[in-house]
């Protein structure tokens, strides 16, 4: 595992460790491409003591290839002078820069280029719904002189390296496969032709710029995804074309996007099983990309020599020092991702810029020690109270953090036992780990009183006693074996079945209704408003609901509110029908959260200031949970 930390050849290259950073959209730049000190701010933060390669978000080398209205620009006239600000902040890191080059094709956003996508042939693109426009030659040659004028301002802004997106169903992809290229002209008779000339264009627009080839090493989409047969000609021109390595991805950003977002809840076989495919095929060194945020895994994928270089990417986000804690061996100090997609990629989708759940301040500037340091007591050791302990006493405040349980973590801690979240565990422990090691003193088993902020003295009481379930009122609700969502995964009560009622399938409902159905009890969910797991992310709801469906023994029931139980039966009301559904053995209300109390009187007489965050403020998420910590200590 030394090795990964020293330099690496790769072709006229040293980077100096074996560690790249993939291409990620990031939305914190400005329409134009315009470089905001957000971005220099997170290339530096990625960039210190971090990977030897940084691929910057992808670019598109014309317009009409766009997916992102703030994603960065290489096809404007000011482009260069842009990218070259970004390409000094890593270059001052003594890092690699490498500019990723795209042209989204079928996967293009309407809405940010104003005009319908642009294909080989017509494709409907599930994402976006869009049908794509048959791209005419004369757009071809536009868009073949745009990767040329790209290469160029690449070399003008200093990059050291480029790459080729050649997959996850983008346009190069797009033209290799027989199943979305119907063209009858010379890049249909002859598939490769497209990337060819692509190819040809990249270095004669830079002769002497080396450059990596991406791909999918399988877009695992049988219906639409490339087939080998079609990706092994790209391997092979990559080889012959001088490039120096090949960055094996997964998915197809329309027809498989929890594998191009690998998200959490996937097997890591057939990932595996690519990585062996190319390897096989080709000399050239690979870089894997892909959940590789641990270190066991990267050992074992190197141990088998399916790889030579490692990208991460939302790892280093969570985490910016995580090459540099994994070289000195502080594994304990690591905030790990969890592959939830939930602070990411969920955040782009709705249009607000890169995020993380367990990292508030990536992108953002140091917190500094402040001129006048408080002595602050923080309620509660769930998410938002830990990251108020963590950030109030980077800034430079003395903090007392106080948990009524006998751990930190608060329901954060349970949310890993959910299907597929198991990663979401080591995420977590690092939060309770940087808040022990960041607060002056650490509470557990107590609850904030007044007598404790009368012994204490706090200038300022932070309350982030987080929420509480909500009951609702059903009749005769009193009369049967329930708990709450909070009670079931925390083990605390025994589950009776066979059958069980879960009340609100949202998020926890959902999550709930899967495990019961694995443990083979016969589940009913209703949800009363609301899309059936509404405010989960999108791919996760996708798989989740995906997953129920091949369980016969779960029933949802959208649009349905618990009315009464009876001895014989429950009454139920879906769509203004009343129905009867036979008794159960257990109900579990996963009907929402409220914010728990607040401090009571005589908590706010002696207190000085008091804040209220997190769900104690407002019941939303644990990204917001976290991020409320971290806002806290940037106003104080």
């Amino acid at each position: 595992m030394e090795s990964l930390f020293k330099p690496y050849q790769l072709g006229q290259l040293s980077p100096v460790n074996r560690f790249v950073f993939p291409p990620i959209k990031t939305g914190y730049g400005k329409p134009g491409g315009v470089i905001t000190e957000r971005l220099l701010t997170y290339y530096q933060q990625i960039a210190k003591n971090g990977p030897g390669i940084i691929i910057l978000e992808p670019v598109s080398v014309t317009s009409e290839g766009r997916e992102h209205p703030k994603q960065l620009c290489v096809h404007l006239p000011e482009s260069a002078a842009e990218l070259e600000k970004i390409v000094a902040v890593i270059h001052r890191e003594k890092r690699l820069a490498c500019l990723h080059l795209n042209h989204a094709g079928a996967a293009a956003n309407p809405m940010v280029t104003g005009t319908a996508p642009k294909a080989p042939s017509e494709i409907t693109c599930p994402r976006s719904g869009k049908t794509s426009e048959e791209l005419t030659s004369e757009e071809i040659d536009t868009i073949l002189v745009g990767y040329a004028s790209a290469v160029r301002k690449a070399k003008r802004a200093g990059f050291d390296l480029l790459e080729i997106q050649g997959g996850h169903g983008y346009l190069v992809s797009q033209f290799l496969n027989k199943k979305t290229n119907k063209r009858s002209d010379r890049y249909g008779k002859n598939r490769l032709t497209f990337a060819e000339t692509v190819f040809s264009a990249v270095k004669e627009g830079a002769p002497d710029m080396p450059f990596m080839v991406r791909i999918s090493g399988s877009e695992m989409s049988p219906e639409f995804g490339i087939d080998r047969e079609d990706l092994l000609p790209l391997v092979k021109l990559a080889e012959a074309s001088g490039a120096v390595a090949i960055h094996v991805g997964m998915g197809s950003s329309c027809f498989s996007p929890p594998w191009y977002f690998h998200h959490a809840s996937l097997p890591e076989k057939p990932q595996i099983e690519a990585l062996a495919w190319v390897r096989e095929h080709t000399a050239l060194p690979l870089v894997v990309a892909g959940r590789m945020g641990r270190l066991d895994k990267i050992d074992s994928v190197l141990g088998q020599n399916l790889a030579d270089l490692v990208a991460l990417g939302r790892p280093l986000i969570s985490d910016p020092e995580l090459i540099e804690k994994w070289q000195e061996k502080k594994f304990d100090e690591v905030r790990y991702c969890g592959y939830c997609l939930q602070g990411c990629l969920h955040r782009l989708k709705n249009g607000e810029p890169l995020g993380c759940n367990l990292n508030p301040a990536i992108g953002q500037p140091a917190l500094v020690s402040t001129a006048n340091p408080l002595k602050v007591l923080v309620a509660g050791g769930g998410p938002a109270g830990m990251s108020a302990a963590i950030y109030l006493s980077q800034h430079g405040h003395k903090v007392t953090l106080v948990e009524k349980e006998d751990h930190l973590g608060g329901q954060f801690l349970l949310a890993w036992q959910a299907p597929g979240k198991k990663s979401m565990q080591a995420g977590v422990d690092a939060l309770a780990y940087c808040a022990k090691a960041n607060a002056e003193s650490i509470m557990t088993g107590k609850m904030v009183d007044a007598e404790l902020v009368e012994a204490l003295q706090p200038d300022l009481l932070v309350w982030a006693t987080g929420a509480v379930q909500y009951i609702p009122e059903i009749k005769a609700l009193g009369d049967q074996y329930s708990m709450t969502s909070v009670e079931y995964f925390g083990g605390g009560k025994e589950i009776k079945g066979p059958r069980i009622l879960v009340i609100g399938a949202g998020r926890a409902g959902l999550e709930i209704a899967e495990k019961l159905g694995n443990e083979g009890y016969e589940v009913v969910a209703t949800k009363r408003a609301d899309p059936i797991g509404s405010f989960m992310e999108a791919i996760t709801r996708k798989l989740t609901l995906k997953r129920i469906a091949d369980q016969p023994q779960v029933t949802l029931m959208p649009h349905t509110a618990v009315k009464a139980f009876k001895q014989d039966r429950v009454e139920v009301e879906q769509d203004g029908e009343i129905k009867r559904l036979a008794p159960f053995q257990t109900v579990i209300l996963a009907s929402g959260m409220r914010s728990a109390p607040g401090p009571d009187d005589d908590i706010e007489k002696l207190a000085v200031k008091v804040e209220i965050i997190g769900d104690a403020g407002e019941v939303q998420d644990i990204f917001s949970a976290v991020r409320s910590g971290y806002e806290l200590a940037r106003k104080y």
